[in-house]
Order: structure tokens, then C-alpha cells, then sequence
């Protein structure tokens, strides 16, 4: 039997990442009990998680980290939400234990993900996510010497690309699917933005001596047990190169499933926030990428106007206002310059997996007209994933949407899921706001 535990919080906030640790610490400021909880073993996120070099954090995540630790927060790590048994009220499962978590006001910042695509071939041993061949090596994946390309979409791709070459990989090649009229017209928008040229500047630095290829991505991957080789469309004709590793990552994809379960409102595939970052159920807050792709500093700046909504001191988070319409005008420009091309539509032939955790195929996905059609036909979407990939690749190849998001929101043992469905009222500790 699992140990069980119980929180209350006035604010709880959902995520680890820059928006989550904002939040928490600005909330706490006003002297209320904050908690933050977060899947992994360490807050961070993917954009601050500290690799197995050692190597220092950014001087930003430094800067936050330590407020954090300063702080009377209480850190819940390595512990999944999985179920609402009622508002007010959620289920967390961590590796041996039940954790039941009640608030009053909730922050969530659940992040984002990679956005995959299929082609042939993408299923091979050592074709992974951009982000999550990066994730690999910080946790003691071994790169040093390795022959990698990385393709896609993005400003992730040259980040990814500066951190595998600052850790012994030789990167053959930088991908990216869209054409170069787009990129020219990104940098002359970036005029308005020092601050991201900069950035890019830097990074162009450190990938300096990686080819870059624009109007190019992966049309297949070849290999008996894993990648040998991947073939490229590079101004329309075919390039194959022998390597080790395919990074590749379609830009990203908000992780929004915890706040549709919550009845938050969403619209264009992200959560409705109001000037504050309220959602549209009255005590949920939201603020990152769930509510717009939109980086690291558009989420620290959402993330702190959600932590001072929540606790009522909205006349602090109006200074802020401004900046958060500037940096969320730069995305709009990231969406616009990096936005997915139909060719990358064909790239599948009718027996390569589009649901890998189900096998179901491109051509078994074809003969149905929508997600709930495929779904109940097929299984797609159903395995343990739960069309986290597939989803939002059926999205793009068939504009199907889910239809609804259903506990739990991530598989969970069975005798979790007994005490969830056998829990009617839980009690909690009350207390006031300061």
C-alpha cells in the first residue's frame, strides 16, 4: 500500500519551470502558505534543468533559483497531478506514494512540449526530440564524438544545436523547414527586439562552423536496429547523411491537458487568460507556454503577474504589463516565421506509425473523419502517452481536435486510481489569505 499525504495551500502553483518558480515566489511575498509541485526531481524545467557537467546555471536562473530557496516555499518534486476528485482539491502521484494537494487559488504553468512529425522511418533507435536528446545528455548521456543533425523548426534548433557541440557532438548539420524569405524578413523584425539579437548573435557564435540549411527538413531515417543515416529535402532535392543522432523538433506544443480538465477556456489550441492571467474559472491562474509559445522571459514576466494576481496585489503586476505586450508581440513574429509548410504533410507513407504507442498507422488514420472516430476505431491516442504526440500531429495532418480531456491525465497505478474514484468529500485545513 502506498504512503499517503495531505497539503493545503493558499496558493499552489503546477510547474517547475521559470513561470511556475515566478509565481511561487512572488506569491509568498505576501506572507501566504505556496507550494509548487512539479514532475521531475528537480524544479527547472527543460530550459534551466542543470546538466551532469556541473555547469552553472544562467545568471537569470541563478537570480530566481536563489529566491526561491530563500523563500518559504514548499518544493514538491518528482510528483505527477493526475485527477481533480472535486474543486479545490487535486490527486498526485509520486514514485511510492499518494499525495492529495487542496487550494485556494491555483497557478498553473505546465510548459510545453516538443512538436513531432512523421516521417519514414522516425520510429529508429536514436531519432529523438531535439529538446530530448538535449534533456538525455543532461542526465549522463554520453554525446562526445557523436555525429548528429538537427532538423525541424525554430530558435530551439540552435540552442540545441550550441549545447551538443559545447559537449563533444559534431553536429553535421542545422535544419530548418522554413524558407529563407522568412527568415530575412524574422531578422529585420528583430530590429524592434535588441535584446533577441543579441541572444541569436550569441548562439550564431557558438554554432559558428555548423552548417545551416534553411528550406530543408528529414524525409526519412534509415538503419537496421538504429539511425545509420537520414535524408534530407534540402531546397527540394534529396541529401542522405551517415550519423549517430537525428535531433529533430517541429517547435512546440502547450501541455494545456491539466487546465482543460480544470474547465479552464481555451482558444486556438491555448488556455484564455484575462489581463492578470486569470483563466476563465475565477480562482485558476495560468501563465507560460500554456497561454502562447513564447520563451523564457515572456513566461518569468506571466508567471509573476499570475503570483501577484493570485494573492491580490494586481497594483504590483501592472508594471509589468508592458513588457509582458512587447515580448508577447515578439512571439506572435515566432509564430508567423516558424509556422509549419504543407509539404511536411506528405512526409508519411501509409505504413509509417503515426500513434507509436498504439501502431497505428497513417493509412488506418485515413479511413476516419475525426479524433473521436480514429480514437474509438483504432485506439489512437489511448496508450500511455495519452495523444500527447500523436495528438498533435493528427492535428496538423487532419486538423482533427480532441474532444474532451478525461482522468486521468496521466497513467497512474490502479490502487491510486481506486482511492480517486472511491473519494467523495476530502476535508482540508482552512485558512485565510493575508
Amino acid at each position: 500500500m502506498n504512503k499517503s499525504s495531505r497539503e493545503w495551500f493558499d496558493v499552489l502553483v503546477v510547474g517547475g519551470g521559470p513561470a511556475g518558480i515566478a509565481a511561487a515566489v512572488r506569491a509568498v511575498e505576501a506572507g501566504v502558505r505556496v507550494g509548487i509541485i512539479d514532475e521531475n526531481f528537480a524544479l527547472g524545467g527543460q530550459i534551466w534543468r542543470g546538466d551532469v557537467a556541473g555547469q552553472p546555471h544562467s545568471t537569470e536562473a541563478s537570480i530566481w533559483d536563489a529566491r526561491l530557496k530563500k523563500s518559504s516555499v514548499k518544493v514538491l518534486c518528482g510528483k505527477r497531478i493526475f485527477h481533480q476528485p472535486e474543486p479545490g482539491v487535486l490527486l498526485a502521484e509520486g514514485q511510492d506514494d499518494l499525495c492529495e494537494l487542496s487550494y485556494r487559488k491555483l497557478v498553473l504553468a505546465t510548459g510545453a512540449r516538443e512538436r513531432f512529425l512523421p516521417f519514414c522511418g522516425w520510429t529508429l533507435p536514436n531519432a529523438m526530440g531535439a529538446g530530448g536528446l538535449q534533456a538525455l545528455v543532461k542526465s549522463g548521456l554520453p554525446i562526445r564524438g557523436k555525429r548528429v543533425v538537427v532538423a525541424g523548426t525554430g530558435p530551439l534548433l540552435l540552442a540545441v544545436a550550441s549545447f551538443l557541440q559545447t559537449h563533444g557532438a559534431t553536429v553535421l548539420l542545422i535544419c530548418e523547414q522554413a524558407a529563407w524569405s522568412k527568415l530575412v524578413r524574422f531578422g529585420a523584425a528583430l530590429v524592434r527586439y535588441p535584446d533577441k539579437i543579441r541572444q541569436g548573435l550569441k548562439l550564431r557564435r557558438h554554432t559558428r562552423g555548423i552548417p545551416f540549411a534553411a528550406n530543408s527538413w528529414p524525409i526519412a531515417v534509415h538503419g537496421e536496429k538504429w539511425l545509420e543515416a537520414v535524408t534530407l529535402s534540402r531546397n527540394g532535392k534529396p541529401e542522405t547523411l551517415e550519423c549517430d543522432y537525428l535531433a529533430c523538433g517541429f517547435h512546440l506544443v502547450p501541455n494545456s491537458e491539466l487546465p482543460i480538465l480544470l474547465g479552464c477556456g481555451t482558444r486556438n489550441g491555448y488556455v484564455q487568460v484575462s489581463k492578470f492571467q486569470q483563466t476563465t474559472i475565477e480562482n485558476i491562474f495560468c501563465a507560460g507556454e500554456p497561454t502562447g509559445i513564447g520563451g523564457v522571459e515572456l513566461a518569468l514576466i506571466e508567471g509573476q503577474i499570475a503570483g501577484l494576481a493570485a494573492v491580490g496585489r494586481e497594483s504590483e503586476a501592472v508594471s509589468l504589463l508592458g513588457r509582458r505586450k512587447r515580448l508577447r508581440s515578439f512571439a506572435r513574429i515566432l509564430d508567423e516565421t516558424f509556422s509549419l509548410r504543407s509539404e511536411l504533410r506528405t512526409l508519411a507513407s501509409p505504413d509509417t506509425l503515426v500513434c507509436r504507442c498504439e501502431d497505428v498507422s497513417y493509412s488506418r488514420l485515413q479511413e476516419h473523419a475525426s479524433w473521436r472516430a480514429a480514437k474509438l476505431q483504432t485506439r489512437c491516442g489511448m496508450g500511455p502517452c495519452q495523444g500527447r504526440i500523436c495528438g498533435p500531429v493528427t492535428q496538423f495532418l487532419f486538423n482533427w481536435n480532441p474532444d474532451s480531456v478525461r482522468p486521468p491525465v496521466f497513467p497512474a497505478r490502479l490502487e491510486n486510481l481506486a482511492v480517486a474514484s472511491a473519494q467523495q468529500s476530502i476535508p482540508a485545513v482552512t485558512g485565510e489569505l493575508q
